[in-house]
């Protein structure tokens, strides 16, 4: 799993961070997510795949691999 963030799509919901804290966090000036981890463990990747379908800017994609 690969994971990147569109910092420009997020509107600062947190959901991400709820869902995934070892892999999302917020800006501490704006909440604008940051990614801490764009290739998580595969225990975290049904969280990732939560966090993304939740984000209500759509700023979180997901790359499986084939």
């Amino acid at each position: 799993m690969n994971i990147g963030v569109d910092t420009t799509r997020c509107c600062g919901a947190g959901q991400c961070v709820l869902i995934a804290p070892d892999v999302f966090d917020q800006r501490e000036e704006d909440g604008i997510v940051e990614l801490l981890d764009a290739t998580p463990g595969e225990a975290l990747h049904p969280a990732v795949r939560e966090a993304a379908a939740v984000c209500p800017g759509t700023a979180i994609t997901v790359r499986e691999p084939s």
